[in-house]
C-alpha cells in the first residue's frame, strides 16, 4: 500500500465537536411552512426558527407538495438542485440519487455545466474535443518532468485546489509533479495577478497582468508567432480548421487593429518587449501553455480557452510529449494523472420526462425572470416557472455569485428542499430540512474516474441523530407516491453496490485493471 506523498488535512476534523454540533439532528420543518403550508412567508427564509418533527410526518408532508406541485403546475415547476460533493461514493452520491428520484417522479428541470468551467465546457468541443475526453488526455506529470522545458501559467497552478477531485483524490501528485520538473530544469513563468499561486520548489518568473486581460496577452504572443515566421505552418495546414480566417483578424486586416505587443501592453500592463520575448522563448523550447479554469468565470468567459487551443495550434506541438495546451493543470488533483482512464460504478439516473433546463450559474436568474429568454449554446430558451425546488448535494449559497440578489430569488418558490448533513445557509433558507448521512455513516464504492483507486468505503459510525442515507429516504418518499418499482428496482444498499461493482468489471478488464470478486473486494 503506497502512502500519499502529500496528504491534504481537509476533512480530518469533521468529527470534531465544534463540526458536529452543526449536524442536523432531526427532521426540522420552517415554522410558517408547518403552520400555514406552502408559499407562507417565504420572505422569512434564513431568517425564521425551525420546528424538529418526526419522520413519517414529514415524509408525508414533502410527499403531499411534490403531488400538489406536479399536479396543479407540472413537472416544469420542479427544479432538482444538487452539486453532489457530499459524498465521494458512487452509490449514495447525492445528485445522481435526487436526479434519479425526480425522473423516476416525471422529471424536473436540471441545470447543465459547472461553476467551475461552465464557458470552457461549452466551448471546447466546438473547438478541439469534450472537456472530459481532454481531463482525461492531460500529459501526466511524469511525462512533463522529462521533456517540458518551459511551462506557462495563465493564472498560475494553485496547490489550494488540488487537494480534492471530483468522487474523491487518490494520490496527491501535484506537488510532487511540480518539484519534479523544476528539478529537471523546467523553466516556470506564472501569468497572474497573484505571485504565490505557483510554487516549485525553484525559481520561477512571475509576469504580473490585469484581471481579465489573458486573451490579449495570447493575441499578441501570438501575433508575434505569425509575423516573424515561428507559427508552424505545417501543423495548422495538416491538423487545424480555420487559420485563414484567424490571421486576419490577428494582423488587424479585419477590424483595423492588429494585435501587437504594444496594442497588448495596453491593455494587459505587461511590457511589449516581454511578450515579444515570450514568443519567441515558447517557440525555441518544448513548451506547454495552461489556463487556470478562473480564467473563464467572467462575461464571454470561453475566449481565452478558445485563445489557449488556437496559440498551442500555432506552436504546433499539440501531441509532442511535454508540449501542447493545458486546461487546468492545477484545478483539481486529477489532471495529470498517468493512471488509465475508465468508468468506475455509476447509478443510473433514468430519463428525464422534462426537456427545460438553465446553465447552472443561472439559478437567480430563473427564478427571478420566469418566461424571460436567454441564449445558451447558440440556442434560444426560456426560463421555466419554478414553485418546488428539492436540492440534495452541495450549498448553492457557497458557490453562487451575488449572494444578495440570491437571497431575493430564493423568496420565490412556494417549497424548498434539502437534505443536508449539516446546518448549511442552504439549510438555513429551507422550508424542509431532511438529516442525511454523512460518507463516514454509509456503505459506499468509493472511486474516480483518473484517481487509480477503487475503494470498498464501509460504514465507520452509526448515523448521527436521526440522519438516514438520501437513498433511504427517497426510497420512503417513492413509497408513498406509488413509484418504489421505478426508484428502487427492488434492491436495497447492497443489492445496489453489487449491482454497480458487476458493471464496473468489464470496463475495467477492457483498460487492462482486473478485480476481484464483490465480496473479497
Amino acid at each position: 500500500m503506497r502512502s500519499d506523498p502529500d496528504p491534504s488535512a481537509i476533512g480530518l476534523h469533521q468529527l470534531d465537536n465544534a463540526v458536529t454540533r452543526l449536524r442536523v439532528t432531526r427532521p426540522a420543518i420552517r415554522r410558517s411552512w408547518l403552520e400555514h403550508g406552502p408559499a407562507a412567508a417565504t420572505e422569512r427564509r434564513g431568517r425564521e426558527d425551525f420546528v424538529e418533527v418526526e419522520w413519517p410526518q414529514v415524509l408525508s408532508l414533502v410527499a403531499a407538495e411534490l403531488q400538489r406541485v406536479r399536479s396543479r403546475y407540472g413537472n416544469t415547476s420542479i427544479f432538482g438542485g444538487s452539486y453532489g460533493w457530499s459524498s465521494a461514493g458512487r452509490l449514495h452520491h447525492a445528485q445522481s440519487q435526487v436526479h434519479r428520484f425526480l425522473n423516476s417522479f416525471g422529471g424536473y428541470v436540471r441545470h447543465v455545466d459547472t461553476y467551475s468551467l461552465g464557458a470552457g465546457r461549452v466551448i471546447s468541443p466546438h473547438v478541439v474535443a469534450h472537456m472530459d475526453d481532454l481531463q482525461a488526455s492531460h500529459t501526466s506529470w511524469e511525462v512533463l518532468a522529462k521533456h517540458t522545458r518551459v511551462f506557462v501559467a495563465f493564472g498560475g497552478v494553485p496547490l489550494k485546489n488540488t487537494q480534492i477531485s471530483s468522487g474523491g483524490a487518490g494520490d496527491h501528485r501535484v506537488r510532487q509533479g511540480l518539484r519534479a520538473m523544476a528539478a529537471a530544469g523546467t523553466r516556470f513563468v506564472n501569468i497572474s495577478p497573484v505571485r504565490d499561486n505557483l510554487e516549485t520548489g525553484g525559481e520561477v518568473e512571475w509576469i504580473p497582468i490585469r484581471p481579465n486581460t489573458d486573451t490579449a496577452l495570447m493575441l499578441a504572443v501570438a501575433y508575434v508567432l505569425a509575423t516573424e515566421g515561428l507559427a508552424d505552418t505545417e501543423f495548422l495546414a495538416h491538423y487545424c480548421v480555420g487559420y485563414d480566417r484567424f490571421r486576419p483578424y490577428l494582423m488587424g486586416e479585419t477590424d483595423g487593429l492588429a494585435k501587437t505587443p504594444a496594442w497588448a501592453a495596453q491593455i494587459t500592463g505587461v511590457p511589449a518587449d516581454r511578450i515579444a520575448a515570450l514568443a519567441r522563448e515558447l517557440s525555441a523550447n518544448r513548451s506547454i501553455v495552461n489556463v487556470a479554469w478562473g480564467l473563464q468565470r467572467a462575461a464571454h468567459g470561453e475566449k481565452p480557452f478558445w485563445m489557449v487551443i488556437t496559440l498551442a495550434c500555432m506552436l504546433g506541438q499539440i501531441r509532442l510529449p511535454g508540449g501542447g495546451f493545458g486546461m487546468g493543470y492545477g484545478s483539481m488533483n486529477a489532471l495529470g494523472s498517468a493512471h488509465p482512464r475508465f468508468g468506475g460504478p455509476v447509478l443510473p439516473q433514468g430519463s428525464n420526462g422534462v426537456r427545460d433546463f438553465i446553465p447552472v450559474a443561472r439559478i437567480s436568474d430563473m427564478l427571478l425572470h420566469p418566461g424571460e429568454r436567454f441564449t445558451y449554446n447558440g440556442d434560444a430558451l426560456t426560463y421555466p416557472d419554478i414553485k418546488l425546488i428539492y436540492w440534495a448535494g452541495g450549498n448553492p449559497f457557497h458557490h453562487h455569485q451575488d449572494l444578495n440578489r440570491m437571497r431575493q430569488a430564493w423568496q420565490v418558490p412556494d417549497s424548498i428542499i434539502v437534505h443536508e448533513q449539516y446546518w448549511t445557509a442552504a439549510a438555513k433558507h429551507a422550508d424542509i430540512v431532511l438529516p442525511a448521512t454523512t460518507s463516514l455513516e454509509r456503505n459506499d464504492i468509493g472511486h474516480a474516474t483518473l484517481e487509480g483507486h477503487l475503494i470498498a468505503m464501509e460504514k465507520v459510525m452509526h448515523p448521527h441523530g436521526e440522519a438516514q442515507d438520501d437513498y433511504a429516504i427517497f426510497t420512503a418518499l417513492a413509497e408513498r407516491l406509488g413509484i418504489q418499482d421505478a426508484y428502487t428496482e427492488g434492491l436495497d444498499e447492497r443489492g445496489w453496490l453489487k449491482r454497480l461493482y458487476a458493471e464496473t468489471l468489464p470496463r475495467a478488464a477492457r483498460v487492462g485493471i482486473e478485480l476481484p470478486p464483490f465480496d473479497a473486494f
